[in-house]
């Protein structure tokens, strides 16, 4: 294993060493940093980890509206944008021969300068106070940026108010009837999205992070979103997570959904006991037993109208 993660490292700098060099003849290209695994010291990278590179530039569409440029670093295989994780921007996300995948955040000049004065959201502020690694800087502006990074105080995680803390078991509760209407219906990818996606990642995840800071601190560790999840994790939760997911499968979706309202009522209970705020039982029973009736009826084929020629 180390082996290969030496190796790995090997390739992915010499993407680096190509970038850089290219890089500093580009006269728009202010800074390049290197972020995430591949500049931390806590869970540095190994050899699945990726590239991630921020570009501070005065011409962000060339980057974002071209891919020739890429050939100045390496052989790429696809690429495609998307937003970027934190912040409102857009990264160029790149998968280079050998498998070797590469995020290019590209950020205006004019909005790094922004931050600088209007300050740095404790999001962003943490990802880069966890290690960054300058790989060009022709005008100070990222010496400058990572020295107001490390004045910002530290984002330190709280316990929700007793309404926020009720917002998510109201979304959640409103999506298992949600869900379950759906599955009535027989919209099974609707379904199956909204328990497998929304569900989890908006909910469950919030609940499960308020858990585990509420047993063990609440500037207790679970990095950003749902990163290292099952180090972080209460192992019974995790253990219940399991049995959550869904298959594309009618009888799993209901199996599914039930299992995630047995594990999210359990949660939730013993956060609200923690935080001496009231569960709203009532409302969890009424919900839980309607949703129960609704999936245990057999579902009425429905019959669709069948044209030939035109199907606008």
């Amino acid at each position: 294993m180390k082996n290969k993660t030496a190796k790995t490292a090997k390739l992915y700098e010499r993407l680096v060493e190509r970038f850089t060099r290219w890089a500093a003849t580009c006269h728009d290209i202010s800074a390049a940093t290197v972020i995430g695994s591949r500049a931390r010291v806590d869970h540095p990278a190994d050899e699945w980890a990726d590239l991630d590179i921020m570009v501070v530039t005065t011409y962000p569409e060339r980057y974002l509206s071209t891919t020739g440029w890429l050939e100045n670093i390496g052989k790429p295989l696809l690429t495609f944008l998307e937003p970027t994780a934190t912040g409102d921007q857009m990264e160029r996300r790149v998968l280079f021969k050998g498998m070797l995948d590469v995020d290019f955040s590209i950020i205006p000049k004019r909005i790094v300068q922004q931050r600088l004065v209007d300050g740095i959201p404790p999001q962003i502020a943490e990802i880069f106070s966890r290690g960054t690694r300058v790989l060009l800087d022709k005008d100070g502006i990222a010496d400058r940026f990572a020295t107001y990074v490390s004045s910002v105080e530290p984002w330190l995680p709280r316990p929700p108010t007793q309404n926020e803390f009720l917002e998510v078991i109201y979304d959640f509760l409103y999506h298992a009837v949600w869900i379950a209407k759906k599955l009535r219906r027989g919209e099974l990818w609707t379904a199956i999205f909204c328990l497998d996606s929304y569900m989890e990642s908006r909910c469950v995840l919030k609940m499960v992070e308020w858990h585990v800071r509420a047993t063990k601190g609440w500037t207790y560790d679970t990095w950003h979103k749902e990163r290292f999840l099952e180090e972080w994790g209460d192992p019974h939760t995790l253990k219940g997570l399991r049995e959550t997911f869904a298959h594309y499968d009618e009888t799993d979706i209901r199996r599914g959904l039930l299992a995630t309202m047995d594990l999210f009522r359990k949660i939730a209970r013993e956060i609200a006991e923690k935080l001496d705020y009231p569960y709203p039982t009532e409302l969890d029973t009424q919900v839980a037993k309607w949703t129960r009736m609704c999936l245990s009826e057999e579902r009425p084929t429905r019959k669709g109208n069948r044209k030939t020629g035109n199907t606008g």
